[in-house]
């Protein structure tokens, strides 16, 4: 592909990724593939549209202080090693297995936005700002919902958390998707923190999931340096686009097209293997 071709297709993907909420790289890396990229080398462009794509998306969820550090650290501990496992682990299957893990990758995704809930937790009324934000030393805190009101809420089933969020980080490094979602959906279902938190940790954690993977997948020689810069690029640009377009489209909408983009983008990988 050519570099624009490359450059607008990670601006695309990353916007709708970040609409959707999964992320822009579980569309990006099957896009590359089906244009005739091999999986080894589409998997590491989309592991540095992750890691954009948390950039981008930092700013806005610092200024809403719904990002939970201390959570989303201690799982990422996790979620690295799993990343390391997995870009290893890339390295050693051939393309045809690659393909198949990234088809199954997409069904995953696919399945978590159909089904994913946009469960809140209880609202009170807005404590003063200082009280904002996470505790620290703790796994709680109590996140702003309009100008008056707020949640507070507390992460629970650590153990349970943390075996997912390993998971999550295996596919992130043998597939080169993000694992948001996975993460996200884990974080609010079983740790039983409300969607708004989880699902800006997690694209606070996602950037440092990919960074794992991809110091392994440099070490190998793996990743593209001529390709790198559009995608960085794009993804940058199409992150904070989405992320400035999802307040004006309904969730549930843009979720739902993606589920059959990707369910339809899934046969077509396991086709083509």
């Amino acid at each position: 592909m050519s570099t624009a071709a490359i450059l607008g297709l990670a601006l695309a993907t990353s916007a709708l990724g970040a609409l959707g909420g999964i992320g822009g790289a579980i569309v990006l890396v099957p896009a590359l593939v089906l244009s005739g990229m091999p999986t080894a080398e589409a998997a590491p462009l989309g592991l540095l549209s992750v890691a954009a794509g948390s950039l981008a998306a930092a700013p806005m969820q610092l200024r809403e202080r719904t990002v939970h550090h201390r959570l989303g650290v201690t799982t990422e501990t996790a979620a690295s090693a799993g990343a390391v496992a997995g870009a290893l682990l890339s390295g050693a299957l051939g393309e045809t297995l690659l393909t198949r893990c990234l088809a199954v990758a997409a069904l995953i995704a696919a399945a978590a936005a159909g089904l994913r809930r946009d469960v809140e937790g209880e609202i009170i009324d807005r404590p003063p700002d200082v009280d904002l934000g996470e505790e620290r030393g703790t796994l709680s805190g109590t996140y702003p919902v309009g100008d008056d009101t707020a949640t507070p809420y507390a992460a629970s089933r650590l153990p349970a958390g943390l075996a997912v969020m390993s998971t999550a980080g295996l596919t992130a490094g043998l597939a080169g998707v993000s694992g948001g979602f996975i993460k996200t959906p884990a974080t609010t279902e079983v740790m039983k923190v409300p969607v708004k938190v989880a699902a800006s940790t997690t694209t606070f954690t996602i950037g440092i999931t990919a960074a794992a993977a991809l110091v392994v997948l440099a070490v190998h020689g793996r990743i593209d340096l001529d390709h790198a810069g559009p995608v960085i690029a794009g993804s940058l640009v199409g992150g904070r686009i989405g992320a400035r377009l999802q307040a004006r489209f309904p969730a549930g909408v843009v979720r739902g097209a993606l589920c059959v983009v990707l369910v339809v983008v899934a046969f077509v990988l396991f086709a083509r293997s």
